[in-house]
């Protein structure tokens, strides 16, 4: 299924992205495969000598390749930022650095990226016995997101997964069960969002919620509970509590399920590709291949 994304977007213009701090094989070699594939045009921000070292090592050619040469990994993540301001580069690429490094500079209120709507991180994520594409959001930037957040949090989620090509994606909001408890607040949260999304302040989804993570994915598991709902047993969109439930869920579907994931950054003035330092060169073509499909869908 990522695959599939990755195919249909190497048929259109590739993407002029910013990739920073690329000082290690893996983040060198995911940028340079999908610039030969014609997913995107890549700038590579960073020191030249560490660049340099790397394609060394992992026998990579640089010829024809922009490299624009910064001291270390924080001038790289104010000039690749400030790349996108200017218009030069229409999404960047984390490379081998922090997130929290490059995020500094993309949140920074006068020289950032910000818009009007909360930054959240979103995992596509292909299961092998799951029938769809499962974004789940936010196991990378929020760490307690409050109501509000939570509604910017599942609309980038929508925009992310309409983009994708799933045209009313369904939106499961999870908790600890089913029930509207007033002791567990993510079921509260769930509820409210619910009402958010038949008020309109959220569009374009069916949501439902508080659903179990076993009510969210199992038709099974909604039926026996009695849950009468098109979202239930069917997710498209997983809307986690916090940023601990989502990222220990995310890497059990990896490590224990051996499920593929790609990750974007949405909310900024442009899609940020945050791969894992540990992600292979498939998990980075996908998410090289959700920016462009994102940016086609905001133009619209």
């Amino acid at each position: 299924m990522l695959e599939a994304l990755v195919e249909l977007a190497c048929s259109g213009p590739p993407l002029r992205t910013a990739v920073v701090h690329p000082c290690d094989p893996a983040s060198l070699t995911g940028a340079l495969q999908a610039q030969a594939r014609g997913l995107m045009q890549a700038v590579l921000v960073g020191p030249r000598a560490r660049i340099v070292a790397a394609a060394e090592q992992a026998g990579l050619d640089l010829t024809g390749t922009e490299l624009i040469d910064v001291p270390h990994s924080h001038a790289a993540a104010d000039r690749a930022v400030e790349l996108a301001r200017e218009g030069r580069v229409a999404a960047l690429m984390k490379g081998a650095l922090h997130t929290q490094e490059l995020m500094r500079a993309v949140v920074a209120r006068e020289s950032g990226l910000r818009t009007g709507r909360r930054m959240s991180h979103v995992f596509a994520v292909e299961v092998e016995h799951y029938p769809r594409i499962l974004f789940i959001t936010d196991g990378a930037l929020n760490i307690s997101p409050g109501l509000l957040h939570k509604r910017d949090i599942v609309q980038n989620a929508i925009d992310l997964a309409q983009a994708a090509g799933v045209e009313v994606p369904k939106v499961a909001i999870l908790s600890a069960s089913e029930e509207v408890d007033p002791a567990v607040a993510s079921s509260l949260d769930a509820a409210a969002l619910c009402k958010m999304g038949d008020r309109g302040q959220i569009s374009g989804a069916l949501m439902e919620g508080p659903l179990a993570m076993d009510n969210a994915v199992s038709p099974q598991a909604a039926a026996t509970k009695g849950i009468t709902s098109p979202v239930a047993g069917c997710a498209d969109i997983l809307l986690v509590p916090d940023l601990e439930s989502g990222n220990m869920l995310v890497k059990q579907l990896v490590y224990l399920s051996g499920a593929r994931t790609a990750g974007l950054v949405l909310g900024a003035r442009v899609p940020i590709m945050l791969s894992s330092r540990a992600d292979d060169v498939a998990a980075r073509l996908a998410a090289c291949a959700l920016a462009p499909r994102l940016l086609q869908h905001r133009a619209r």
